[in-house]
């Protein structure tokens, strides 16, 4: 329970932070992503703001957008990609992890792998860039859906 009151005022924070106002919008957005980080449910932007309009229906989808957006930035959201090109957001806890995702069932993993700091620097070298910072996207089939396939042949 304190995790998710914690997360709570790290949303309010961001929001103070970027200087957003409390709106009752802006309030319901907060309450909507903690519980979704206690269900450890990912969505996109176009289903929070359907189901969100069922509440508030006069919110716009450009105010969950940049909502969205702004905590994506502040490291409070995850954006997470999918083999076939979209993407869901996720909350996240604040340790620097990557996401496995399945290319059947589009069920997603938190992984703790990271490239070691060798290969950025060798990345840096190479390539006179200087990095400040990097996403993993690994894709493959889970267990589940491996079983399921295979079953099927």
């Amino acid at each position: 329970m304190a995790e998710v009151k914690s997360l709570a005022e790290k949303i309010r924070a961001a929001f103070d932070e970027v200087s957003q106002r409390h709106t009752r919008p802006r309030r319901l957005i907060e309450q909507r992503l903690v519980e979704l980080a206690a269900s450890e449910t990912d969505f996109t932007i176009d289903d929070l703001w359907q189901e969100m309009r069922q509440e508030e229906p006069k919110l716009g989808r450009a105010t969950v957008y940049r909502s969205i957006e702004k905590l994506v930035n502040l490291g409070l959201l995850d954006r997470v990609e999918f083999a076939d090109g979209t993407h869901h957001y996720r909350v996240c806890g604040d340790s620097h992890h990557h996401h496995l995702t399945c290319t059947q069932c589009r069920r997603v993993v938190e992984v703790d792998i990271c490239l070691p700091e060798e290969q950025f620097a060798a990345i840096r070298d190479q390539t006179n860039f200087k990095i400040e910072g990097h996403t993993l996207s690994l894709f493959g089939r889970c267990k589940d859906c491996q079983t399921t396939n295979d079953s099927k042949q």
